[in-house]
């Protein structure tokens, strides 16, 4: 259930956090509570190496949210052949892609006119 006390900066943090504990590359925050008619506040993307490490990083990410800030999301979809999965919060929606689909979908060009920032890989 998703508890209205958690604010964005939390929730994207410990989505961060969860995509870390399994080795996620290329993770970025797509910062888009300013950009008018987007769907949500915010993009986390990362990268898996293959579609057991993508749906690993998907999983890492809903069980850390849930144990430490105590958010579970509304609903999550793209586990049947984990090229895509994507895990919606509400404010702020997780994307774990294999790099050539994050490359092709490119969703931070997207929204090219919305802040971008890119953490560094923890290895």
């Amino acid at each position: 259930m998703k508890n209205p006390t958690i604010d964005n900066a939390t929730l994207v943090k410990a989505i961060i956090e969860g995509a870390q504990e399994k080795k996620a590359h290329r993770i970025t925050h797509v910062n888009l509570q300013d950009i008018e008619y987007a769907p949500t506040q915010g993009f986390v993307i990362a990268n898996g190496n293959t579609p057991t490490q993508v749906e690993a990083i998907a999983d890492s990410i809903r069980e850390y949210v849930e144990k430490t800030i105590g958010v579970r999301p509304y609903n999550y979809d793209g586990y049947q052949n984990a090229q895509w999965i994507i895990i919606d919060y509400g404010s702020i929606f997780a994307h774990v892609f294999l790099p050539a689909y994050r490359d092709r979908f490119n969703l931070e060009q997207l929204w090219a006119d919305a802040p971008v920032e890119n953490i560094p890989d923890l290895d």
